[in-house]
């Protein structure tokens, strides 16, 4: 799974979850075992959510590096 995905359908989470916005994916292996990705959704929390509802994205690394330095800041 991509670091980064795209939400492309907000499902039953229309409060948690913006269509068009980038989510970094965090490592949950037990998600992955029942389809679900793990984000920080607009609660400022992390949740599990099908991943239907995302798209994964293959971002250049550099891109990649400056958004993690960025939300480590």
């Amino acid at each position: 799974m991509a670091n980064f995905v795209i939400c492309v359908d907000s499902g039953d989470y229309p409060a948690s979850l913006e269509v068009r916005k980038l989510y970094e994916v965090i490592a949950d292996e037990s998600g992955e075992k029942i389809d679900h990705v793990r984000i920080v959704d607009e609660s400022g929390e992390d949740y599990l959510y099908p991943r239907k509802l995302f798209i994964p994205v293959n971002l250049p690394a550099a891109v990649e590096r400056q958004l993690l330095a960025g939300a480590a800041a």
